[in-house]
């Protein structure tokens, strides 16, 4: 007993090889410890156990949905590149038939803000994030901020309106609206775009410069995500690198050592 929900986060990330996969094992396994903890003295059966794992993969993907649906629309348009880096980015971490019910929980959420007011859209949102809050750590949290900012870059720009969106969502998440500057900015070639990544002013202090540059490598660094599987561990060393490319060329700007 107890030990069930960290085998089912092991499961979960040699099924899946994905942050994602590990944190529904976790769930299941959760659920599981519930079942079999004392005073209860039946086990529950394996059909049992299976309804358990789809809810809980349903509850998840639905509020992962909810996210993704709320940055999809952002701008008023429903782009089918925005659409489709969704469904394959579902279809590489858990196969064909999850992406299919996401790709019908997208359009049935499109359709439930329609009709409903913005208010209930917005309450509907806070829901979906604190349901994330409660299901994973800082840097998991980092991550699906990264994967949400893929969805508004999809199409090849960002909209005024998806960063709005974007950031909500992270202040929703626990972090504050420059983590969305930063990321957004990653890998851009200019001077301001290094700034931006490190959440500083060009007029910062050389001293704040460093001290934003060693906040940045606490939080992303790949280490924080070692146990999340490999494709996480690749996109926090990538990110990582654009992070140190940043304070290089601030640092060579000031001739900073």
């Amino acid at each position: 007993m107890g030990y069930a929900r960290y085998i089912g986060a092991f499961l979960g990330f040699i099924n899946t090889h994905s942050f994602f996969g590990a944190l529904i094992g976790f769930g299941i396994g959760y659920l599981f410890d519930l079942l079999t903890a004392p005073p209860q003295a039946a086990v529950p059966k394996p059909e049992d156990i299976e309804r358990l794992r789809a809810q809980q993969r349903n509850t998840f993907l639905h509020s992962l949905m909810v996210l993704s649906a709320h940055v999809i629309q952002a701008d008023g348009k429903i782009m089918h590149s925005e659409m489709e880096h969704v469904r394959s980015f579902l279809r590489n971490n858990f196969g064909e038939d999850v992406s299919a019910q996401g790709n019908d929980t997208l359009l049935r959420l499109f359709e439930f803000h329609k009709q409903h007011s913005e208010r209930e859209w917005q309450d509907y949102i806070r829901r979906a994030c604190y349901d994330m809050v409660s299901r994973m750590d800082g840097a998991q949290r980092l991550q699906l901020l990264a994967y949400l900012c893929t969805i508004a870059r999809a199409d090849g720009k960002v909209d005024e309106r998806e960063i709005n969106a974007l950031k909500e969502l992270a202040t929703y998440l626990g972090f504050n609206t420059a983590t969305i500057d930063s990321m957004l900015h990653l890998g851009g070639q200019s001077l301001d775009d290094a700034y931006a990544v490190l959440g500083v002013n060009k007029d910062a202090t050389d001293d704040e410069v460093r001290k934003a540059y060693k906040r940045m490598v606490l939080q992303h660094h790949s280490d924080k995500v070692d146990t999340l599987g490999e494709d996480v561990k690749a996109a926090a060393t990538k990110k990582m690198q654009e992070i140190n490319e940043a304070k290089r060329r601030i640092y060579e700007a000031r001739g900073m050592k």
